[in-house]
């Protein structure tokens, strides 16, 4: 039993250092909590938790062999058009965002979405869990399946608490932004995206 809860807290401290780093899914999250308020964070997170699951899933099936540096490539290429793509939308919606948010209590916005696109973009995302994930995994392997629930459940609760206390201290502040200082933040987090994009695209 003290093994399970040693995989829990390894998943729940690779999943903390993993949050902790400035990314897109931070973006979309202070992008979704200004327009939503602060069930953006989990929101986010759920759609982040739902390609993690999949990526498991190859891994306990051995596809994490398969993928290769030219598929790496092409989802280096893929995903940065993809955050580029999704920082433009950003940016183009920013002005009117920030006019409906002082108009009315909610916006429509999609973080759900936001937290797939930018999991699935991602290709250090892939390339960690193809690699450290990976390992880690079918380390918890050896004591059964239930250790890899506790790991997961572990990186899934780091995921979910720091993405959260982002949206709810974004959703706090909502009410002392002026419509400019709304559209600022929304632009600059549509500038971060396509930065990332690119980044992505060209590395």
């Amino acid at each position: 039993m003290l093994e399970l809860f040693e995989m829990l807290f390894i998943g729940f401290v690779v999943g903390l250092t993993g949050a902790l780093v400035p990314g897109p899914m931070l973006f979309v999250t202070i992008d979704g909590t200004l327009k939503k308020g602060w069930t953006a964070g989990p929101e986010v997170f759920l759609g982040h938790a739902i390609i993690e699951s999949a990526v498991l899933v190859l891994i306990l099936l051995g596809m994490n062999t398969l993928v290769g540096e030219r598929e790496m490539s092409f989802i280096s290429v893929a995903g940065g058009i993809v955050l580029i793509i999704f920082g433009l939308m950003t940016i183009r919606g920013a002005k009117a965002s920030a006019e409906e948010l002082h108009g009315q209590d909610k916006v429509v916005s999609n973080s759900l979405i936001a937290g797939i696109v930018t999991s699935a973009s991602n290709p250090y995302f892939w390339l960690w869990w193809l690699a450290a994930g990976s390992a880690l995994v079918l380390e918890s392997m050896k004591l059964g399946m239930v250790a890899v629930v506790f790991f997961i459940v572990g990186h899934w609760l780091a995921d979910l608490g720091w993405f959260t206390a982002v949206s709810v201290s974004f959703s706090r502040g909502r009410g002392m932004f002026s419509p400019k200082t709304y559209r600022h933040i929304l632009v600059s987090c549509g500038l971060f995206l396509i930065l990332f994009g690119g980044w992505f695209a060209i590395g």
